[in-house]
């Protein structure tokens, strides 16, 4: 029986830079809008922040072309018409990407459970948030204008800990009560599991793609990038090895600047709940902010 593929939902503004004519929609409306995509559907539009990460997924499916690894499907908030230069930009860029949805303005999110995907990546906030409240893994896409050719063709995906792969109740704990607090909550739990987090089964399914590998030629690389340090790391440890996870990375940083560390591990994509961390990781790599959990609720 053929193995579920990873299904990775993302929005045509993450896959593609559309700047330009995005900017044409605040300024000058909707038709004047439409009127630019139509006269321009000819032209192929340039990669986006997303693009890197979705050419390295879609690699994934070399392996076997028959049952595939891994599928993209496209929802945006075009119309059917002026979404035609964005399927002639798939095209040209040699993207397997056959399944799309266009709303004409609409959220699209309400596809992503239907189309059954693991994760949801847009540059839409809202959009975002009524993922991660209906029980999906989703992040905000943000800008960025860092070069996107890394040196190695292995997909490198990063990580924060706490709201994103495990729950926030730590966070919290930290938020309101201060670090000693925090250290002395997590020593004496460190050998209960952290409850589940929006990128569990995101990563529990990269995880599955991993094994059916050799461990030293994985096409996939991931990491856990966190703020943590000793002694609050074993929890996070002995959480992973109850989920039968294998993390190739572990860093604790201990508050340091997450940027430059990302930047050493050559990550594709990294996944943060907390802005001041998405602020820094942007600067390196491409970065999704996880609008979950405390840090994320308005006083």
């Amino acid at each position: 029986m053929n193995k579920k593929p990873l299904v990775v939902a993302i929005s045509s503004r993450a896959l593609f830079d559309l700047d330009e004519s995005h900017q044409i929609y605040e300024q000058q409306g909707t038709q004047a809008y439409c009127d630019y995509q139509i006269e321009h559907e000819d032209i192929p539009l340039q990669p986006g922040t997303a693009f890197s990460l979705v050419r390295k997924l879609l690699a994934l499916n070399n392996k076997d072309k028959q049952n595939p690894s891994v599928e993209i499907i496209l929802l945006s908030r075009n119309s059917a018409d002026t979404g035609l230069r964005v399927f002639n930009s798939i095209q040209h860029h040699k993207l397997a990407i056959t399944r799309a949805v266009f709303t004409s303005g609409d959220s699209p999110y309400r596809y992503v459970a239907p189309f059954g995907a693991n994760l949801f990546l847009s540059t839409s906030p809202e959009d975002v948030r009524m993922a991660l409240n209906a029980g999906f893994a989703a992040a905000t896409i943000l800008p960025s204008k860092i070069e996107q050719l890394n040196a190695t063709e292995q997909l490198r995906i990063a990580f924060d800990g706490d709201a994103v792969l495990f729950s926030d109740e730590a966070e919290r704990i930290y938020k309101q009560h201060g670090l000693e607090k925090f250290t002395e909550v997590e020593q004496k739990a460190a050998k209960k599991p952290l409850s589940d987090g929006p990128f569990k089964d995101f990563l529990m399914t990269l995880n599955r793609l991993q094994t059916e590998y050799d461990e030293h030629e994985s096409p996939i690389r991931t990491a856990l990038v966190t703020a943590r340090s000793a002694p609050a790391h074993e929890r996070v440890i002995l959480t992973l090895r109850a989920w039968g996870i294998r993390i190739d990375e572990a860093i604790f940083l201990g508050g340091m600047d997450k940027g430059p560390f990302l930047d050493s591990f050559g990550a594709d994509i990294f996944f943060d709940d907390q802005e001041g961390h998405c602020e820094s990781a942007r600067e390196h790599v491409a970065t999704g902010h996880v609008p979950h959990g405390i840090a994320n609720e308005k006083p």
